[in-house]
């Protein structure tokens, strides 16, 4: 039985045993842990992570791929499999009281985004995520302030997780090959937040605004919520871009915004 990978569901499989080892050899999966894995492909990951051990949800959205991975792992009682679009599954009831789950996959490249901040919602049941996306995506996930990198995503993933990027991997990995280098990361949701923010929906607003013209200062860009004044009181200078301001200075600024609409 044998899948081709679809386009319009961004499939690329991962074909290197080499990737694979080291994927598993960093994640490092326990016997007894549950772990789940989103859009699986072929199983080319989800046989070696079976054989840890490990308690497995697996969430796939082709139905010929949900076929294909129920005849392959039919004799696997610690299997579940759900033919369910990852962004409608609520990770909330795949969690337990007493352990928190561990989740790992290639994502689509084409919804990466969307899936990452569906995660985000369910992150105080989620010990740790390791995920393959575009190098560059990866890049921006994990900047510091001052990288050309830095922007909108890494502020909202970094305010829930620690990001880690972990290594490369290249396009012949993969069948399809895709045209892009990839790179493995790891998000680690943190257990108590790293700065108050009293309104996520403003903290969000600020952000964008001040990245929506990159290339100008916060005097300017922020100028229809904040004036200059307002930016030097909360000691950031207005002078400085968006690229340039901490998760700390974005807290300031957001909290600052709502108290100015309540």
């Amino acid at each position: 039985m044998t899948h081709k990978a679809r386009k319009r569901f961004g499939q690329n499989f991962l074909q290197d045993s080499h990737i694979i080892d080291n994927i598993l050899m960093t994640a490092n999966p326990e016997h007894g842990e549950h772990w789940v894995e989103i859009g699986p492909g072929q199983g080319a990951l989800t046989a070696p992570l079976l054989a840890t051990g490990v308690k497995l949800d697996l969430i796939e959205l082709d139905r010929d791929l949900v076929s294909y991975l129920a005849h392959k792992f039919a004799d696997q009682e610690q299997l579940t499999l759900h033919s369910q679009d990852a962004l409608t599954v609520d990770f909330s009831q795949l969690a337990t009281s007493s352990s928190r789950l561990h989740i790992i996959g290639n994502l689509p490249y084409n919804i990466s985004t969307p899936i990452l901040f569906h995660l985000m919602k369910y992150a105080d049941h989620i010990h740790s995520m390791y995920f393959m996306l575009q190098k560059e995506v990866v890049e921006r996930i994990c900047a510091t302030p001052g990288n050309k990198r830095y922007g909108r995503l890494t502020i909202m993933l970094q305010y829930y997780c620690q990001a880690e990027p972990l290594f490369d991997v290249p396009p012949e990995s993969f069948d399809p090959q895709p045209k892009v280098m990839s790179a493995i990361f790891k998000l680690t949701p943190h257990r108590k937040a790293p700065v108050d923010i009293t309104n996520l929906k403003h903290l969000n607003q600020v952000v964008a605004q001040a990245f929506s013209q990159r290339r100008k200062t916060l005097r300017n860009s922020l100028k229809k919520s904040f004036t200059e004044a307002e930016i030097v009181a909360l000691d950031i200078n207005p002078e400085l871009r968006a690229e340039a301001i901490s998760l700390t200075e974005f807290a300031r600024l957001s909290n600052a915004f709502t108290l100015k609409n309540p």
